[in-house]
């Protein structure tokens, strides 16, 4: 039942395939490959003309929700415009497949060591500032980030979550460092509910998002009277101070959002919702990352 919430949660590449169909045919490649677990996988990498070799470079790992593919992410996030003026490296790993559509395992331990052959091999290739690298995803790519940091916290320094599609328990979660988190997520998300429960399209019980945040901070030792702020007419944020290690838990909450990512991409309103233009999630995820390297 749980591999099946990964399988038909929806995310966005039926959409662009109405919507901008030919020229994202077109532009949907990737640029890179390994060998993982035996498995051949996929990701797009993307150099900023700003990389300098003799300076240690932020690594960026952006992932797809459930049947998404790199290509799509990279234009529904914007990373690359920010990565150029930021000098950061970004890659957009693939998902598996598996006689499905492609997807994020999360309960499965092979896709937790692609992401860490995938930093291995960017590492060899790059001068990749270890102390900064960060995972953010969409949908089943934010369920992804949150795996990331329960089995990969060693080295993934902050994660960022959009529209998370999130089923699993914080029980679950076995590493113990405390890893800086931001979360953005709609209240009418129609697909990965604010408030949690079962959509058509999930058959799992998705987590409560503020519960989620709570137990998150709870997670990182943090102070546990949140500070909440108005952002925008329609944003507001929930922040969780004084944690361990400075590993602070952001909640932006969007009223009236969709399951979309705030500032990016447009997408079909009366398929997944309102997208806001109150708030740059890239933005505020990049800034949110910088003040927080691993310690």
């Amino acid at each position: 039942m749980r591999r099946a919430i990964v399988i038909l949660l929806i995310c966005l590449p039926a959409i662009f395939a109405f919507a901008k169909a030919a020229s994202f045919y077109a532009a949907n490649h990737n640029n890179g490959a390994l060998i993982s677990s035996g498995e051949k996988r996929d990701y797009l990498l993307y150099v900023p003309r700003s990389y300098d070799s003799s300076r240690p470079a932020p690594l960026m790992i952006s992932m797809h929700g459930a049947g998404g593919w790199p290509v799509q992410q990279m234009t529904l996030t914007g990373w690359n415009g920010l990565a150029e003026r930021e000098r950061f490296i970004v890659v957009y790993p693939a998902g598996a497949e598996r006689g499905g559509p492609r997807v994020w395992h999360v309960e499965d331990p092979r896709d937790v060591r692609f992401i860490s052959d995938l930093i291995d091999k960017l590492e060899a290739s790059y001068n990749i500032d270890r102390r900064r690298i960060y995972a953010d995803g969409f949908s089943n790519g934010g369920g992804m980030a949150f795996v990331l940091s329960c089995r990969l916290s060693d080295r993934i320094a902050a994660v960022g979550m959009v529209g998370a599609a999130q089923f699993l328990p914080f029980t679950w979660c076995k590493d113990r460092r405390a890893v800086a988190m931001i979360d953005f997520h709609g209240t009418a998300d129609p697909d990965a509910p604010y408030n949690g429960g079962v959509t058509w399209l999930a058959a799992d019980l998705l987590a409560n998002v503020p519960k989620f945040a709570e137990k998150w901070a709870r997670r990182n030792g943090c102070s546990p009277v949140p500070i909440d702020s108005v952002v925008a007419s329609d944003v507001t944020r929930r922040e969780y101070t004084s944690c361990t290690d400075d590993a602070t838990v952001a909640l932006y909450t969007i009223r009236g959002g969709g399951h979309t990512w705030p500032g990016g991409d447009p997408l079909l309103e009366s398929f997944v919702g309102r997208t806001t233009r109150s708030i740059d999630a890239t933005r505020t995820m990049w800034d949110f990352f910088a003040q927080h390297p691993k310690r």
